[in-house]
């Protein structure tokens, strides 16, 4: 079927920012679908709320949209642009929730406009659960007992049926969100009712729990004319119970036998047939382990988490083929872009085995509850290539970057046998380091598996890594021994290590006395039964290298981030694809290491080559030994590429841009402290400590609060204020529970506004987008506080101070790059708080917002380019036309038990954009493009600190000239009270009612304002009041700095008319 020439102009949703459950992997899809369309001639209009993300960029579509998604926008950029087709299946959930609410209003007709790829029909027979049950009973296809309810009186009743436990699966969400196990009545009273509340149609379906089942996963695709494959299947290690984004994923299945293989991939292709599916689809299957009994889970009738997995494992490009499949092409009009050879319609075979591991954010959670179930926890994931499952297990675990290179962790040698029985029955992220202790121990694999229901054929590689860890421990280093050790990825070293040997003398012995070195294999879809062009590549031992590497041009090694986490997000994945598109066009060979499926950097033609490989020392040398680069850039990986500059200085590789010593110069206190002086720029004072004695005398002598945190950190990694003895030496308990290189600074606390800049250095001159201001004041770190662009308060002197602190910092450092400078304003001074010579998370925001493509700019600079010759000016370039307000984005819900009060530790998980050409209209879109819609019922809850008691007065006042209901704790209503407003006291959590918890269990308030204790929260009341206002939807905000900016939004009442930006317009 030849391409449907009806359709000219497509508008593709985004999902919108990042949170758990919704993560990279959409962007990577939205951004391989808009390219896929373009090379069509189609005009793509985009639009999505997320400035971090290169699918916003204006390289990417015609005309982008940053803009907040809801209905109401969408409906105005239809109404604006005119499409004559959407494409909603590339942008997650949020897309097809969206896409649905215009088809069912009807909408979508009265304007003319299609959904392609999917029909509005399909979408609601997949994702409503009833209509899907009803489908799979009509094909035969096997579905647990289930039933929907609406209520939780239906759910109890069918519970007692069917019996417990039960699975609730709330309709129309992500990421199995209000999801869960309950195993008696009251859990799934708590279960149900939150599940109903976060369901788009308000349904939940609950059936038979078939937990302990093998779980399988069907990557297929389908075209218009019913042609279907499958690209790719997949086994999670863990049984069913634990959410797929939650467990560690096998591609290809290991376990079934080609009887199951064959009999759900029939079953696979039944179901996208009877859906009508046209694109790409995700079928997840239950499969009995002693019988071929099966169920179906659910289809994602969509792009999904597991399709970017699928598609970075085979190097089937599955959202660039469903873009085209979407305009009407067939498989087998599509040329497999991969191969260049074959035609998309090829099923991809693989002659190698992929792991997938989550990466948790219970290192910034630590009191979060740490068990996995069916709602997902994890942020962010990494994967590994390898010709064996221990070798692929190994090189996953290493890429989480958690100082963990073996199956040896966790402090399990004082458990007896009796508590390792018990914690192998705890399903934690920490599961698979107790199998292996288990093993140790010699308890039978049989047993193991019976616990864990984890299938014996993983239990038994987990007890050939276990086996070898003995073997080198006391073997001696034979050439055979070494052999098998590197075939199954042990790195050189945990072998000197077990062995009792040097690093030095274990490398010695491999490179130079055994010869042993790894191969790099190509991922070419085919299992080399064709030819392939493909330069995305993988290491193992014992094969050939494929790799070509004549030289043609000088060659530059652009180092990843690893795996999304808090912290470290997708805007340093910007930052990286940025500067390989630059140095490409510069004339170099680029070539990208990293490790993470869902994002754009490891696309296949992103750079010259890829190379899907742990960001670890050893790794990136394999790497550098066959290559030999002529420099490496470490300035946009985040931290992950920073920590490896030494290692890649010690291989002789050159640092292109700022140089090592200037990079720690900004991390080593006594160093930086030197060069302040020189530039006479004030910081607020501190000490450096290694001890918590050390750490208490400085805090003393000082002055509380202070502020204690590591040194070369990201995200605020182990960040916190300090008001007592008793803070410090508990976070100092924390801080030291990963084992410190560097010492702990120790500072004294200035509450002024934090203002923040990027800035693009030659070693002469100095380039700044803008000033970001931030409305929280500084104690909240960057990364979770409102930032404004341009800077609303401060003053012009204080803003030439700023750019003169700005320069004589980046001359002092030598910076040739990036450079992003942390300020105080404080008493109309200004501060250096920190300096970081590198990529920000603020730099893809302040580009698109500016129209200054400052990653372009510093990779030219890399290579010697001066900024008066490029084109943008020097110095503070001049304000835009627009205001830009980067809201932070949590998902506090998703994690049970994390405390959501804000401090200097990050928290966010992803950010949206609100730009407009007033402060008060981009401040509402931006609280609307991160889920805050009031108001509803004109009801807060206001429960303040001491501190903060007076300044509530003001907002008090404020909410109620708005018609609000305050309801406050008794101390807070009684300073409102005097003051004049008709505050309700509430008790807080016991107590006669009405109580704050019988309040938000009532679903009727709109709002809380709570602002925690400094230190760690010691009343729990806080903490539970905020606890529940997030697993009760209800926003809670625990800064008052925040709260006057929502009354700003709240007061300036823009709902009707909102403007529309498109940021591909935006000239300097």
């Amino acid at each position: 079927m030849p391409r449907n020439d009806r359709i000219k102009k497509v508008l593709v949703i985004g999902s919108g920012p990042i949170i758990i459950g919704q993560a990279a992997e959409f962007d990577y899809a939205g951004t391989q679908a808009c390219r896929s369309l373009k090379e069509e001639g189609l005009t793509v209009v985009l639009v999505n709320s997320n400035p971090a993300t290169i699918m916003t960029d204006k390289d990417i579509a015609d005309i982008v949209y940053i803009e907040p998604l809801t209905v109401q926008v969408l409906k105005k950029i239809i109404l604006k642009e005119k499409p004559d087709s959407i494409l909603p299946t590339l942008g997650g959930q949020a897309a097809l929730n969206l896409a649905m609410e215009l088809e069912e209003s009807g909408f979508l007709k009265e304007t003319n406009t299609n959904l392609i790829g999917t029909t509005s029909l399909t979408i609601k027979k997949a994702e409503d659960r009833l209509e899907f049950k009803n489908t799979m009973e009509k094909i035969g296809e096997p579905c647990a007992p289930s039933k929907i309810v609406t209520t939780v009186e239906d759910a109890i009743s069918f519970a007692e049926v069917i019996g417990y436990p039960v699975v609730v699966r709330p309709a129309y969400t992500l990421g199995g969100s209000g999801g869960g196990i309950a195993h008696f009545k009251e859990e799934l009273l708590d279960i149900c009712s939150n599940g109903l509340r976060l369901s788009r149609v308000g349904q939940c379906l609950i059936e038979r729990c078939i937990a302990g089942w093998k779980e399988i996963e069907y990557e297929v695709m389908r075209d218009g004319a019913g042609n279907c494959i499958t690209v790719c299947n997949m086994e999670n290690l863990d049984p069913v119970g634990v959410h797929t984004g939650d467990s560690i994923v096998v591609a290809p299945s290991q376990t079934l036998s080609d009887k199951e293989y064959q009999m759900l991939r029939t079953s696979a292709f039944r179901i996208i047939s009877e859906l009508n599916i046209i694109g790409g689809c995700n079928v997840q299957y239950a499969l009995k382990p002693d019988s071929f009994e099966y169920c179906v889970i659910e289809v994602n009738p969509r792009v999904s988490r597991s399709s970017a997995l699928a598609s970075k494992a085979t190097g089937y490009p599955i959202a660039k083929v469903a873009a085209k499949i979407a305009l009407g092409y067939t498989l087998d009009e599509i040329k497999n872009a991969i191969t260049k050879k074959t035609v998309a319609d090829f099923e991809p075979a693989l002659d190698y085995c992929v792991v997938k591991i989550p990466k948790w954010p219970f290192d910034k959670f630590i009191m979060a509850k740490r068990t996995l179930t069916t709602q997902m926890k994890a942020t962010g994931e990494v994967m590994s290539i390898c010709n064996n499952f221990e070798g692929a297990l190994m090189k996953a675990i290493r890429s989480l970057e958690q100082n963990i290179y073996s199956m040896q962790y966790g402090n399990y040698t004082e458990n007896t046998e009796e508590e390792i029985l018990k914690k192998l029955a705890r399903i934690d992220d920490r599961r698979i380091f107790v199998i292996a202790e288990a093993i140790r121990r010699n308890i039978e694999k049989s047993k193991i598996a019976d616990i864990t229901k984890i299938d014996l054929w993983f239990i038994d590689k987990i007890a050939i890594l276990v086996e070898m860890e003995q073997r080198l421990k006391k073997e001696p280093l034979s050439k055979e021994l070494m052999l098998e050790a590197k075939r199954l990825e042990y790195p050189d070293r945990i072998i000197a290590q077990l062995s009792g040997k040097s690093l030095n003398e274990v490398k010695r012995l491999r490179k130079e006395i055994y010869q042993i070195y790894p191969a790099f294999q190509i991922v070419d879809t085919c299992a080399a039964e064709f030819e392939a062009e493909t330069p995305y590549y993988y290491s193992c031992y014992g094969s050939q290298t494929e790799v070509s590497v004549q030289r043609t041009k000088k060659k530059v090694l652009v180092l990843g981030s690893g795996p999304i986490r808090i912290g470290q997000g997708i805007e340093f994945d910007y930052c990286s694809v940025h500067a390989a598109w630059s140095l490409h066009q510069s004339g170099y060979e680029t070539i990208i290491i990293n490790n993470n499926p869902e994002t754009v950097s490891t696309d296949f033609d992103i750079a010259d080559k890829l190379y899907f490989e742990p960001l670890t020392p050893e790794d990136v040398e394999n790497i550098v030994d066959l290559e030999h680069p002529d420099g490496a850039v470490v300035q946009f990986g985040g931290q992950t590429a920073i920590k490896l500059t030494e290692s890649l200085l010690k291989m002789g590789v050159p640092i292109l841009g700022t140089s090592a010593e200037n990079v720690d110069a900004a991390e080593d206190r006594e160093l930086f402290d030197e060069i302040l002086e020189q530039c006479c720029i004030p910081r607020p004072i501190g000490k450096t400590v290694f001890t918590t004695k050390q750490a208490i005398a400085a805090a003393n002598e000082l002055g509380y609060p202070v502020l204690i945190r590591p040194s070369y950190v990201l995200g605020g990694a182990g960040m916190q204020i300090a008001i007592s003895d008793q803070d410090v030496t508990e976070f100092m308990e924390i801080i030291n529970r990963n084992v410190q290189e560097h010492p702990i600074l120790v500072d004294k606390y200035l509450m002024g506004k934090e203002v923040e800049v990027d800035a693009v250095c030659d070693g002469e001159e100095i380039l700044i987008p803008g000033i970001m201001e931030h409305i929280e004041r500084a104690g909240i770190h960057s990364g979770d506080s409102i930032s404004v662009y341009p800077s609303q308060t401060i003053s012009e002197k204080l803003q030439k101070v700023i750019v003169d602190y700005t320069k004589k910092l980046a001359r002092s450092l030598q910076v040739i790059g990036l450079i992003n400078i942390q300020f105080i304003v404080f008493h109309d001074e200004v501060y250096v708080i920190e300096v970081n010579p590198r990529s920000s998370r603020t730099v893809p925001y302040i580009s698109k917002v500016t129209g200054i493509p400052i990653v372009d700019l510093a990779s030219k600079v890399i290579l010697g380019k001066k900024l008066k010759d490029l084109g943008y000016g020097t110095g503070l370039a001049k304000n835009s036309e627009y205001i830009a307000v980067k809201m932070p984005v949590f998902s506090f819900e998703k994690l049970r038990g994390a405390d959501i009060g804000l401090g200097p530790e990050m928290k966010s998980t992803g950010e949206c954009l609100g730009i407009a050409k007033t402060f008060n209209e981009a401040l509402y879109k931006a609280f609307l493009g991160a889920g805050i819609h009031l108001p509803k019922h004109k009801k807060m809850i206001l429960t303040v600190k001491d501190a903060d008691k007076l300044e509530a007065v003001g907002v008090g006042k404020r909410f109620e000239a708005l018609g609000y209901e305050i309801y406050a704790t008794r101390s807070t209503a009684k300073i409102l009270q005097q003051t004049g407003i008709d505050a309700i006291p509430v008790k807080k959590i016991d107590g006669e009612s009405p109580t704050i918890m019988d309040l938000l269990l009532g679903h009727e308030i709109d709002l809380v304002i709570n602002t925690p204790t400094q230190g760690r929260d010691k009343s729990r009341d806080g903490f539970l009041i905020r606890r529940i206002s997030i697993e009760t939807g209800v926003p809670c905000l625990t800064s008052l700095d925040t709260a006057n900016v929502l009354l700003t939004s709240l007061e300036s009442n823009m709902k009707k008319d909102l403007s529309l930006i498109d940021i591909a317009t935006i000239k300097r």
